[in-house]
């Protein structure tokens, strides 16, 4: 391995691929230790930077993948079947938000929140991989939990769930209703 290019060898791995590589499989494979790749990665997306190239390293959890940098999605979009990106309707949004702030959520939770049925939403999160099931909930029944997934993470730049933005603090009145005075003196 000595004689290749690694950061050559990251680029095609990363590039090839195509999907979220993990940095224990980069590490075995180029036979590196975890600061050996990490300074590497940190070069390659330095060199990016300095040059303007059209494409990152992006982190996402414990792994890495190539992208393309957001500023030129503009360029990317009209090339690209329009069936790829999925389409969210609002219920999907609202589904995906809760699934988001609330790993391992069920669907009676989901449904509990939002105050109708959320199957359909669910079922097309799913087809577009932005959830999955995250196993059985230890409740009567064990129905199925959801959590959202790296493709998730990928779609929406983040490198982990704990970059979602802070939810707003609230407070309830008597009748169990959110005070939406309080919210907008917080903010």
């Amino acid at each position: 391995m000595e004689t290749v290019n690694k950061k050559g060898a990251i680029e095609a791995i990363l590039f090839s691929v195509g999907r979220v590589v993990k940095a224990k499989e980069l590490m075995n494979t180029l036979e590196l230790s975890f600061d050996e790749l990490s300074l590497l990665i940190s070069e390659i997306q330095n060199e990016y930077k300095s040059s303007d190239r059209g494409i990152e390293i992006v982190r996402i959890e414990d792994g890495f993948t190539l992208a393309s940098k957001k500023e030129y999605h503009d360029y990317i979009y009209p090339t690209i079947d329009k069936r790829i990106k999925p389409k969210l309707s609002q219920a999907s949004l609202e589904v995906l938000s809760i699934i988001a702030y609330n790993q391992r959520a069920t669907k009676a939770d989901i449904d509990s929140i939002r105050g109708v049925d959320s199957g359909g939403s669910i079922y097309r999160l799913q087809e577009y991989n932005l959830i999955e099931t995250a196993g059985k909930a230890d409740l009567p029944g064990k129905p199925m939990t959801f959590r959202t997934t790296n493709n998730f993470l990928k779609m929406f730049g983040l490198k982990n769930i704990k970059e979602l933005p802070k939810l707003p603090k609230y407070k309830f009145d008597s009748n169990r209703q959110i005070v939406i005075e309080d919210l907008e003196e917080n903010e």
